[in-house]
């Protein structure tokens, strides 16, 4: 078995009470910064920071975006003063905080074990932190990153949706080229973690004590222990138990929110020639799949929307958008301005989405090709399309 792992870190491979650590850390920033900034001021607009990175349901801004947004305008000093100063703190500063937290050597194992076993890992830590601080964090925990080959380390900088999203877990999905196979997400949090990990459809192991309770409408996961029972809990599963289901009305929305979000972070800073490259003669390049995929949403997914919508048991024909590739010359198209028009049209999409009612979503259709169709698979069908290619664009960056 060929298993991705998603793990957690703050009480999950890393013993750490965020109750005791984010204040000593506010004051510790604070202190830093209080030359220039007033403690008092600065810890108000990291609040309404950090709560509109959780509030951001959409691929249109990366969490350091709305983070600074709501933080920098608030004050007189400019970024050009401010940066160098955050930045020293999470280099010099940030790593004597040490001391409020606790490795977990059957953490270490686990993760070396999964390794030894050629599993994926990502570390899906809560990205409300810089990068700087979340490395130092897992060098506590004694994952140093610069030893360990974690698939994704989740941070603000690079992500766009945070805990308890679901779509926040999709686009580490989808940062990885949405593995198509058996998928496992492990934490501590009932709402963040394993509520996010059952609205995508993934299955979830809960790092809990025996006598710990789940809140009210959070189901119970597939297994759940301490982190060092994990491996023989995996060792003892049929594979069948990981195999994700991604059908769900929830899991059709998170995977439309973060396919675009992924693809955004996949594609930020490609060489300008990459766009057109061709790394296997036989598959389109960046730009012709990109091309594809903004028109298949423009002139497919929206209006077969509208069409479930509109018309009573409609008649939804086939398509043939592939010959397209060819015949408008996708090649010579613009990367970039292509990322962004498939990303304004994917937000059409979920503006839509947002407005569906429970019967909406099961309005009856006739498809050309599987027969009778619901919105909710029709809507199935767009997600996997997405997946399909983003695995394509994966497979192209990667080499």
């Amino acid at each position: 078995m060929t298993l991705t792992l998603l793990l957690d870190l703050d009480d999950t491979l890393l013993d750490s009470d965020m109750n005791d650590f984010i204040p000593v850390y506010f004051q510790t920033l604070g202190k830093e910064m209080q030359a220039y900034i007033e403690p008092k001021k600065m810890l108000k607009y990291l609040m309404l920071g950090t709560e509109a990175m959780i509030a951001n349901d959409s691929p249109a801004q990366r969490l350091e975006e709305c983070f600074n947004n709501e933080f920098y305008p608030k004050f007189d000093i400019g970024r050009d003063t401010l940066d160098p100063i955050i930045a020293h703190f999470y280099e010099e500063i940030f790593p004597s905080l040490s001391y409020l937290v606790k490795a977990r050597p059957e953490a270490v194992a686990l993760v070396e074990w999964a390794f030894s076993q050629g599993y994926r890992v990502a570390i899906s830590t809560n990205p409300l932190f810089p990068r700087a601080a979340i490395k130092h964090r897992l060098r506590w925990a004694g994952l140093a990153p610069e030893k360990y080959p974690f698939d994704i380390i989740s941070s603000f900088e690079h992500f766009h949706y945070s805990k308890p999203n679901p779509a926040y877990f999709g686009e580490v999905l989808g940062r990885m080229g949405w593995p198509d196979g058996p998928v496992l997400i492990v934490g501590d949090d009932p709402e963040r973690d394993l509520r996010a990990a059952q609205e995508l459809g993934v299955a979830a192991y809960w790092i809990a004590d025996d006598d710990a309770l789940l809140p009210e409408g959070v189901n119970p996961p597939q297994g759940r222990g301490k982190i060092g029972e994990l491996r023989g809990w995996i060792e003892a599963q049929d594979e069948k138990i990981f195999t994700p289901s991604y059908q769900a009305k929830t899991a059709i929305v998170a995977t439309a929110k973060a396919v675009p979000a992924a693809l955004k972070g996949m594609l930020a800073g490609i060489p300008s020639g990459a766009w057109t490259e061709f790394s296997d003669p036989d598959e389109w390049t960046l730009v012709e799949i990109l091309s594809h995929l903004r028109d298949v949403e423009r002139e497919v997914n929206l209006p077969r929307f509208q069409t479930f919508l509109n018309e009573e048991n409609p008649f939804i024909t086939a398509n043939d958008p592939d010959r397209w590739v060819s015949e408008r010359v996708y090649a010579k198209n613009d990367g970039e301005a292509v990322l962004q028009e498939y990303v304004d049209a994917r937000l059409e999409t979920l503006e839509a989405l947002k407005k569906l009612s429970a019967e909406d979503w099961q309005r009856a259709g006739r498809h050309a090709i599987f027969g009778p169709i619901t919105l909710q698979e029709q809507l199935g069908f767009m997600v996997e399309h997405d997946r399909v290619h983003l695995r394509q664009i994966y497979k192209q960056i990667m080499g």
